[in-house]
């Protein structure tokens, strides 16, 4: 289990290899409002947990279990985040934050009933994929459904 700062590193390397296709240290840098050392700590960190390979001064790659964990981070924020904004009515900015700190907090398989009860009230869709926050094939489902409807 990584801390929630590492989760944060985690999720913004993959957002921008979504975008360039290329992660830099200045780039996560820039991103996050943080310093080289901080980023360079925490790529080493990830590294050490096999989230992602890195060489100094090299590309920045994440493993495919990296980007799993990626994926499954910003899958469970946006899971709470349609919670709180969109079942509980919070203000956008107070779910944004809520959702920031409710996504380490819970397991799979409360964000797993959470996601079945959100696409449920929502009328996104049944969820009778058997959903599972960690299979990426159900995530997908699930949104290409959401979109149809």
């Amino acid at each position: 289990m990584i801390t929630k700062s590492l989760e944060e590193y985690l999720k913004t390397m993959y957002v921008l290899k979504k975008q360039n296709k290329n992660i830099r240290v200045t780039d996560i840098a820039q991103k996050m409002n943080c310093s080289k050392p901080s980023v360079n700590k925490a790529i080493y960190n990830l590294k050490d947990e096999g989230l992602l390979n890195y060489e100094s001064y090299g590309e920045i790659q994440l493993t495919e279990e990296g980007e799993n964990l990626a994926k499954k981070i910003l899958e469970t924020y946006d899971i709470v985040y349609l919670f709180l904004k969109d079942v509980l009515n919070l203000e956008l900015e107070e779910a944004k934050k809520e959702a920031e700190k409710i996504k380490s907090a819970i397991t799979d398989e409360t964000a797993n009933k959470l996601a079945k009860y959100v696409h449920k009230v929502l009328g996104l869709s049944d969820l009778n994929c058997n959903y599972d926050i960690n299979q990426e094939r159900c995530r997908s489902c699930i949104k290409r459904t959401s979109t149809t409807t």
